[in-house]
């Protein structure tokens, strides 16, 4: 009986991997034989793990990665308040409105300063973050000319010292790839992925949490 439900189980793999095999040879037959662009969506990118996603960052030394791109958001005390495992390879400056609205959902009120890189930039992110209410919107320009209010806001020191603070997700990045595990996941599937990085996150935040307290309950005992 256990045998017979063990061979089910077997077989069921077995075809669930001969399917994937299939479309990876559709695929390459219809892009390298018959010239076709075939679109995203359809392509498969690793057999065991088929919900990986082709990601373009634009940079040199790894112009292409393979995975899914995850945003974060982080607060002045090192928290991080907003994380989401992406689908696809989407710009990031679609974030910025969504990320407005779950940080006044969680927090009651915008930030008071919304730091990113160049790559969030847009004149209407921008507007969206000063009708918010956000008193200093820190997105570098993404190319073209500057204007001269634009140069002289980005040399600004409320300019700076919120670019000084964005660098810091980027050691909070640092800190999930290098001492909570989120470089490389272990575990399989879509959902056990997510599960990967909320437990990174949750490990972050736990750390830095107990970090804060006891940096309260020392100040505490040398005011005694």
């Amino acid at each position: 009986m256990f045998a017979d439900v063990a061979i089910g189980e077997i077989r069921k793999e077995i075809e669930h991997f001969c399917g994937l095999g299939s479309r990876v040879i559709d695929q390459a037959r219809r892009r390298v034989l018959d010239g076709e662009q075939v679109a995203t969506s359809e392509k498969i990118y690793s057999i065991f793990e088929p919900h990986t996603d082709l990601i373009k960052r634009g940079k040199v030394r790894t112009p292409i990665e393979f995975g899914h791109k995850v945003f974060l958001a982080e607060s002045a005390q090192g928290l991080i308040t907003q994380y989401e495992v992406l689908r696809g390879n989407p710009p990031d400056e679609v974030h910025v409105a969504s990320s407005l609205k779950r940080h006044k959902e969680a927090f009651g009120r915008a930030p008071e300063l919304y730091g990113s890189d160049r790559g969030f930039f847009s004149e209407q992110n921008v507007a969206s973050c000063a009708h918010d209410g956000v008193k200093v919107v820190c997105i570098p320009q993404r190319g073209g000319k500057k204007t001269p209010e634009r140069e002289a806001y980005e040399k600004s020191a409320d300019f700076k010292e919120g670019q000084r603070f964005r660098a810091g997700i980027e050691g909070r990045i640092s800190v999930l790839f290098r001492g909570r595990g989120m470089k490389r996941c272990l575990a399989e599937g879509n959902e056990r992925f997510a599960l990967w990085v909320a437990a990174a996150v949750l490990a972050n935040n736990l750390l830095k949490i107990a970090a804060l307290l006891t940096d309260r309950s020392l100040r505490r005992r040398k005011a005694a």
